[in-house]
């Protein structure tokens, strides 16, 4: 069945339609999680290539999410070509290869991949599908006695669907069930989710809406008042300003163990849903099964690990007991791949946890990048809703873990893994730079995101700092804090910052400074320590409370200092500047001495003449060293790169560079260097 599409501009409105159906369900975390759960619609257009009629179905694309879908992530295909596919299904043994048989499908070019889903979409004979996560659905498809309730609450307008892994059979059974059923709106899908269909986008999107609201009333009105148990004592939330205190002193330690295969980026909750769970009795027991939906568990996998300690345990009995977890936690995942891996399974993909739960403070969830940690953290509040719900009616049953491998180990799901473009040479990283929120910093915080890192931008002015963030994308790339790096308690405060945004801390690069060009004669005390407590004071507290994070997450890292060349140049009327850069470039050799046993890498560099785009330059400095040098303001730039040996003025962006460069892949052995940017300035030579 299929909608009639007479024309160009009836076909963009039935796309302008599911784009804005798929919107809405997705905006709403009550329907569906991130990237989860997929729509489609069907329609008669006509074939370009033959002018005849031709039905299409119109089915978010692979990896696709509801709430930004855009036409671009539609796959297009010809349903007589998908349904024909039927004709030579070899069974469900074989029933991967259906897969690369939709490419055969597409109608015209361009559009995204068809997902494992696209058979359900075209096989339910109605022209509009939902196919939707939403945690009270999730509750019913787990509950002990799921089809009993199904029956219970919906009659005979939802049906029962045993679980079936997501394929062509799941699309050849919801049919079946469609035609013995046709009073029925929708399904229920066993130990997954739900699926909804309409003869109209607004009836699909009303019936879809109908069955998760009406399965959240039902739980709210016959629900057990405690679904999770009673409360255990010792395991309530602390206040928040104290979790979030131990959350901070625990970050980078959880990184470091939730990294021991492969880097993952961080990201803590203290989510009230998380802090809940935790402090109620059947939490470890629930925990222990883990998630059901196939959505949740591809990221946060089948399970979290879940430290065993009330809320106020002392902080050494907490860290030593992670650690024995963590060892646990491998060895058990370990035990699971071999228990049902097969010889044609893809290799284990690392045996640490995706997700960790620490009573009284909240969940530290990892992944590959900090978008892929965020969303993972969010599936497992996903799955405890769930865990709620089928806890209040029955009795929390997921999929079995036979099952559960199954879907992790896919070879589809292998093959879009595979698929993944190589990640940039940053990728993973999170730096934390201080004075970003212009000129040098700021070039360099842009370069670093570009290279894929998660970028804390640290200055004295929070506002710009924090527009400086939104220039590089959302919190899942760059956040900005305010810290006066002058001031221990704030310098604390950002790193703490930068733990609980990104997991931990890789690239810290102390940029913050200022410039005051005066003589011997005219320099008072109070413009000396100025100097020398914003970079040489400030400098030393950035290094030494981002040096306690690197050593406890145990992954190595990099310190970098903005010195500069008159660290080693001695020019006129700037004693109390260069006498603060030559400290930094000393701290760079005496901390690389000193934290090359942890694998952490300390080198320098000596910018010259950077003018153009600069803070310092532009807050006076400027024109002090153009009246010391004898031309115009404006001309200072060209004055300096007239004096080098290149020729060529400096900008941000050449600093940013180096710094890029130094904190790659391709000087990973390199640590107590020095890099001059500064077009070759002779006497600055290093010696």
């Amino acid at each position: 069945m299929s909608a009639r599409i007479d024309d160009g501009d009836d076909m963009d409105q039935a796309v302008n339609d599911l784009i804005a159906r798929s919107n809405r369900l997705g905006a709403d975390p009550r329907n569906t999680n991130y990237a989860g759960g997929n729509t489609s619609a069907k329609g008669v257009a006509t074939d370009p290539a033959s002018g005849q009629d031709v039905e299409l179905v119109w089915v978010k694309g692979s990896g696709g999410d509801l709430g930004t879908l855009t036409p671009a992530g539609l796959a297009a295909l010809r349903l007589d070509r998908v349904r024909g596919l039927e004709a030579v299904y070899p069974g469900i043994e074989r029933e991967d290869e259906m897969v690369a048989a939709f490419d055969y499908c597409l109608h015209g070019k361009g559009g995204a991949a068809p997902s494992i889903d696209t058979a359900m979409h075209a096989l339910v004979e109605q022209p509009h599908v939902d196919h939707l996560h939403p945690d009270a659905g999730i509750a019913i498809a787990t509950a002990a006695d799921g089809e009993a309730l199904t029956r219970q609450i919906f009659g005979d307008g939802v049906v029962w669907v045993p679980w079936r892994r997501p394929g062509f059979q799941l699309g050849l059974d919801i049919r079946e069930i469609q035609h013995a059923h046709p009073e029925a709106i929708g399904c229920i899908l066993g130990g997954h989710g739900i699926t909804a269909w309409g003869a109209t986008s607004d009836e699909c999107e009303e019936r879809s809406l109908r069955i998760i609201r009406t399965a959240e009333a039902y739980i709210s009105e016959h629900g057990k008042p405690e679904p999770l148990g009673a409360p255990l004592e010792g395991f309530g939330p602390l206040e928040p300003q104290a979790r979030r205190a131990r959350a901070a002193e625990l970050a980078a330690q959880l990184r470091g163990l939730a990294s021991t295969d492969r880097p993952m980026v961080g990201r803590f909750t203290d989510d009230e849903v998380v802090l809940d769970f935790l402090s109620r009795s059947e939490h470890p027991r629930l925990a222990a099964l883990g998630s059901s939906c196939p959505d949740h568990f591809l990221r946060t996998k089948v399970k979290p690990m879940v430290l065993d300690l009330p809320a106020d345990a002392p902080i050494d009995e907490v860290r030593a007991r992670l650690v024995a977890l963590h060892e646990a936690y491998r060895a058990d995942y370990t035990a699971y791949y071999e228990r049902h891996a097969t010889a044609d399974s893809p290799a284990i993909r690392g045996a640490d946890p995706a997700i960790v739960l620490v009573p009284g403070i909240g969940m530290f969830s990892f992944g590959k990048d900090a978008q892929t940690a965020r969303v993972a953290g969010e599936f497992a509040i996903n799955a405890i809703n769930a865990m709620r719900g089928a806890e209040a009616l029955s009795r929390y049953q997921p999929i079995s873990d036979e099952e559960k491998f199954r879907i992790e180990y896919w070879a589809l799901e292998e093959a879009k893994l595979q698929r993944m473009p190589k990640p940039r040479s940053h990728a993973g990283r999170v730096a934390l730079v201080t004075g970003a929120a212009s000129g040098i910093g700021k070039a360099i915080a842009t370069r670093l995101a570009a290279d894929g890192a998660c970028v804390v931008i640290a200055d004295l002015d929070l506002e710009k700092a924090r527009a400086a963030a939104a220039e590089l994308g959302s919190t899942d790339v760059a956040i900005g804090v305010r810290c006066d790096v002058t001031r221990a308690e704030e310098v604390q405060a950002a790193v703490d910052a930068t733990v609980l945004a990104f997991g931990g801390v890789d690239l810290v690069v102390n940029n913050a400074g200022l410039s005051l060009s005066r003589s011997l004669l005219e320099t008072t005390e109070a413009d000396w320590d100025l100097q020398h407590d914003v970079m040489s004071k400030g400098s030393f507290l950035v290094s030494r409370a981002a040096a306690r994070a690197l050593i406890d997450q145990g992954m190595g890292g990099d310190i970098v200092y903005i010195s500069s060349k008159n660290a080693v140049f001695a020019g006129p009327n700037n004693i109390a500047y260069s006498a603060t850069k030559a400290d930094q470039a000393h701290q760079v050799r005496l901390l690389a001495a000193e934290l090359g046993q942890h694998g952490v890498r300390v080198n320098g560099i000596n910018p010259d003449g950077v003018v153009r785009g600069s803070g310092i330059f532009a807050g006076g400095w400027g024109a002090s060293r153009a009246e010391v040098y004898g031309v115009k303001e404006e001309e200072l730039g060209k004055y300096y790169a007239g004096r080098t040996l290149l020729g060529l003025e400096v900008l941000p962006e050449h600093v940013a560079n180096a710094v890029a460069v130094l904190t790659g892949p391709d000087l990973s052995h390199t640590t107590g260097l020095h890099v001059p940017v500064d077009s070759g300035v002779a006497a600055a030579f290093l010696r």
